[in-house]
Order: C-alpha cells, then structure tokens, then sequence
C-alpha cells in the first residue's frame, strides 16, 4: 500500500524555502534589492526599483551594470534553483536542514552577454531565465528582461556557466 501523497502546502514551503536560502547566499542579492517570485518551478526576479540603480539622472534610466547584474543573478538562481529542485524533490536534501553554507556549490559564470534593447526606466524590472542546455561540465541560460510589459522587453542576455563536478570540488 502506497503511502498518502504529500499535502501541497507542505510541497510549496519546501519549494519556497529552497529558493529563499538559495537567494540568501549571495549577499549581492540584498544589496541590489533583488526578490524573486516563484509559481511552480518558474522563478521571476524583481529588481525593487532604488535610487541607487540609476546611471544617467538626465534620462533618468537605470544603469547598465546593474541591468546586467541583476540579469546574470536571474539566470544564477534560475540554474541553481533547478539543480537544487531536484535534490529536494528526490529528498537527497532536506529543504528544512539548508542554509547558505550548507547548499551545493554554484555554477560559476564563464561569460555573460547582454542585449540593451532599450533604456531602463525609474521603477521595478522584472527577469525570467530559462535554461537551454545543461550538462555535466557546463550550462547554458538565456534571460529576458521587461519593466511594464511582458513583451516588450528592455534587456536580455545569453549566459555560460561551469557546472560544479559532482564530487562537490
């Protein structure tokens, strides 16, 4: 006899707690003031707009390092988040046992490219990532951008990253 299935909140706050603690080990995050919205296994960034984002106060348009910042930790969560998806849901990790120190290794970047389509304006940016290739040695991610329209994006980028080996090294 099988056992009964998990309840679903039970299912969401482990969902929920993994990408709260995979979010809380990258300091950078706070700093930027970088949240992210989960549904299911779609995870969206927000950048809370700040004064501190903004390059040229004539326009006034967000600066493109933070623009590319905030992209390349989209797309850093987004692969993150779905390697730990697996490890949690197989129930090889414990969502209730992680911390920052405790997850396992990052990808790291190995090149990050982005598209300025347009200037970023004064309020919230929103980013969704999607991995295209993940192997052994290394992944590939690509990440969109947009502030008021989903379709009408103002940035996106293309990003390479070396997988961790699975020995943890």
């Amino acid at each position: 006899m099988r056992p009964p299935p998990e309840p679903l909140h039970l299912i969401k706050q482990r969902r929920d707690r993994a990408l709260a603690v995979l979010a809380e080990g990258v300091p950078y995050i706070r700093f930027m003031g970088i949240t992210f919205d989960r549904r299911g296994d779609e995870v969206t960034a927000v950048l809370n707009y700040s004064e501190k984002l903004i390059g040229n106060p004539l326009l006034p348009a967000l600066h493109g390092g933070a623009t590319a910042g905030f992209m390349e930790v989209a797309a850093v969560i987004e692969l993150g988040f779905h390697l730990l998806w697996d490890e949690v849901e197989s129930g090889r990790l414990n969502a209730d046992d992680l911390t920052p120190e405790t997850l396992p290794r990052m990808p790291k970047t190995i090149d990050f490219n982005v598209d300025y389509l347009r200037a970023g304006l004064p309020r919230d940016a929103y980013a969704r990532a999607r991995v295209n290739r993940i192997g052994r040695r290394y992944a590939s991610v690509h990440v969109e951008a947009w502030q008021d329209n989903r379709h009408r994006l103002f940035a996106q980028a293309t990003g390479h990253f070396l997988m961790p080996s699975r020995d943890g090294s």
